[in-house]
């Protein structure tokens, strides 16, 4: 596949009126979803009508009635890694006093042996400093030099040769559960953080939409004549980074890591030619699909890899996608300006999800990672 970076800021002339805080709307914090359902895909599913705006509840076991035959349902089969490690320091000078264990979230990989992290505390964490990464046992599992320091805790590691780098992330590292999840991860997360469907293994952050498929809902949709590709968007920490900016035409994100394979090309493209409909599950997906198609030009989606920061808010102009499942999102995030770019034009998109957001919290919906989901169509 060809490589490809893509970048796309929306349309500035319809987003520029919009402010950060004209995305905020109240939240509870015990709405926050600390742990998964019990049932995997027993979550409740908020349904929107891009048409109207109305809504009505429901459930997600009933999300193969909302589709139609021929439908084609196009999923993010990126897998989490274990990307949250536990260093201790090795003090380069005597009088130096020792510090408690050091958190490093990698983010993404930079080059071979080479990954950008946020490392916390990281004030005291210099260029040069050396991190060793003990296992259960004592042995040092990984270690790891620190090559440039940037903000916010940002740091690029360079970790020593080993046999086999992720066999050792697996022993060692914990499930990279978002910072709204207050407790630490279990071993039951290493399962529920993850999609069935997983396979490229790469993301820090779940694409949370499609942790609520079991095979049980593949076998309703596939006896329903629902078809299915599957992309790959590697999730970054970006995901939860705060935005920085007062005005949503300043906004600029995070480079993430995509491809779309010859099959799923082919099956893009052809349910656009045939006029059917393509049902994102996630915004991973959504932004995969929109940066494939601006960077075709209007011709053909292209089977390729590549990067994209694509920013997509109230102006966007959706070419493939007819179909959003997702989590409800934070407040004052990229993501929640995607959806409400997805729900309708302008500031009426922002209107309708500030109002099924405002119904979602007075009946209690369960919110984010592990929370419940929102299918707008």
């Amino acid at each position: 596949m060809s490589e490809t970076s893509h970048s796309k800021n929306g349309d500035l002339t319809e987003h520029a009126e919009f402010r950060v805080e004209d995305f905020h709307y109240d939240l509870p914090e015990e709405l926050i979803a600390q742990e998964p359902p019990t049932v995997r895909g027993s979550s409740r599913m908020l349904a929107l009508d891009r048409k109207t705006g109305s809504f009505a509840d429901d459930v997600f076991s009933n999300f193969g009635a909302h589709l139609r035959p021929g439908d084609l349902l196009v999923l993010n089969d990126s897998r989490v890694i274990p990307a949250r490690l536990y260093a201790r320091r090795t003090l380069r000078r005597e009088r130096e006093k020792p510090t408690g264990r050091i958190e490093v979230m990698l983010t993404e990989p930079a080059g071979e042996s080479r990954w950008r992290a946020l490392v916390r505390p990281g004030r005291k964490i210099a260029i040069g400093e050396r991190l060793v990464f003990p296992a259960h046992d004592g042995h040092i599992a990984l270690e790891a030099e620190v090559l440039e320091r940037g903000q916010f805790g940002d740091r690029l590691l360079e970790f020593a040769p080993v046999d086999d780098f992720f066999a050792a992330l697996e022993s060692i590292g914990h499930t990279p559960l978002p910072p709204y999840i207050h407790r630490d991860d279990t071993d039951a997360d290493r399962e529920r953080y993850q999609t069935v469907f997983a396979r490229e293994r790469g993301s820090v952050a779940a694409p949370t939409a499609g942790l609520h498929f079991t095979p049980q809902i593949f076998e309703t949709l596939k006896a329903k004549g629902v078809d299915i590709a599957r992309v790959t968007l590697h999730v970054g920490l970006g995901t939860f980074a705060p935005l920085r900016v007062e005005r949503v035409g300043d906004v600029h994100l995070h480079r993430e890591r995509y491809s779309i394979s010859a099959a799923a090309a082919e099956s893009l493209n052809r349910a656009l030619v045939e006029r059917r409909r393509i049902v994102a599950v996630g915004t991973t997906v959504v932004r995969t699909l929109e940066s494939a198609a601006l960077a075709a030009g209007g011709g053909p989606i292209e089977p390729h890899s590549g990067t994209t920061n694509i920013f997509i808010s109230p102006g966007f102009e959706f070419q493939v996608v007819s179909g959003l499942l997702t989590n409800f999102h934070l407040p004052q995030s990229s993501l929640l300006m995607l959806v409400s770019a997805f729900a309708g034009p302008g500031r009426t998109g922002l209107d309708r999800i500030l109002a099924a957001y405002r119904h979602a919290t007075g009946e209690h919906y369960r919110f984010f990672s592990y929370g419940d989901c929102m299918l707008i169509q």
